[in-house]
């Protein structure tokens, strides 16, 4: 095979498996039958004339010439992905498809309302709405627009703070009518808690009020926060949610106002190829809008790698 003329469907099929570590991860998580990347994984080997990977019952472990090739596989993946940002960002429409991500909590009680006006407004606009607690890549247009509790930190991207949510801290009913009403924070630790099993978020929150407590201490543990906040409700112990969620629910109770949240930051990202593309940035005005009313009037949007107070 002349190297001049290598196929990059070959190198997309190697950066996959590399990535994933095995031929049967990667067709799983790319939709690709694993027939087809074993072969084409060949196929790249056979036209180097040198092994990338070494097999074994575990998955498939990169050879020094496979870790030297992905080096440079993963830079012609990045400037074929700027290519289609290029070329998205020259789209003039006002419809199309526009690719949402969304914490589930944000995606489920948040956005749904929000997109029904849009689509009454924008009819020509489709939305594909991922929602989901992991960090897409949008720059390999993994995502359109995200919404994250968190600033991302890549380049390339422009950032909007559109809202903040305020925490509170909460319990069934049911649950108070059991045990009480805790009126000091002694009381309040004596109740159950509803915790996260993996993250350390609310261990976290805990300290900054003086309470020092490990994973054990919780009586139920979820990482998944609409689960974590359903146990929450049906009266297993105190747990925190979003103000602007719980107090709207009747089966709950906001408790223990002594105690001090943080306020919840809502960013809006999109890649600056793509931020005037019509039917991004009326989609973009659209959820800054609607999460504003939320949250607060949103501050003016500024470039990832700028500081922000």
């Amino acid at each position: 095979m002349d190297l001049n003329r290598l196929d990059w469907a070959l190198l997309q099929s190697f950066v996959r498996v590399a990535r994933a570590g095995s031929l049967s991860a990667a067709a799983r998580v790319h939709g690709v039958s694993q027939p087809t990347l074993g072969r084409h994984v060949r196929a790249l080997e056979a036209a180097l004339d040198q092994p990338l990977f070494t097999r074994s019952a575990a998955g498939q472990t990169l050879t020094a010439m496979g870790t030297r090739l992905l080096a440079h596989a993963l830079a012609m993946e990045d400037a074929a992905a700027r290519i289609a940002l290029a070329a998205a960002g020259s789209s003039a429409r006002l419809e199309g498809t526009v690719r949402i991500t969304a914490a589930r909590v944000v995606a489920q009680y948040h956005l749904p309302p929000i997109l029904a006006r849009l689509r009454a407004a924008e009819p020509g606009i489709r939305i594909d709405l991922v929602a989901s607690d992991a960090a897409e890549n949008l720059l390999f247009r993994e995502a359109d627009i995200a919404l994250r509790m968190f600033r991302p930190q890549s380049g390339d991207l422009m950032v909007q703070k559109i809202a903040g949510l305020s925490l509170g801290l909460y319990a069934a009913r049911s649950y108070l009518d059991r045990v009480g009403r805790p009126d000091t924070p002694e009381a309040l630790m004596a109740l159950d808690f509803v915790g996260y099993d993996r993250s350390d978020l609310i261990t976290q929150m805990m300290a900054e009020n003086g309470f020092q407590v490990t994973r054990e201490f919780f009586a139920l543990r979820c990482d998944d926060q609409l689960v974590n906040w359903a146990l929450v409700c049906a009266g297993c112990g105190v747990g925190g949610f979003q103000r602007v969620i719980g107090d709207a629910d009747p089966s709950v109770e906001r408790i223990a106002p002594f105690i001090r949240l943080p306020v919840l930051p809502v960013w809006l990202v999109i890649p600056e190829a793509l931020r005037h593309v019509p039917r991004i940035a009326r989609v973009r005005q659209a959820l800054a809008e609607g999460l504003a009313q939320i949250g607060g009037p949103p501050p003016a949007p500024v470039p990832s790698s700028a500081h922000q107070d």
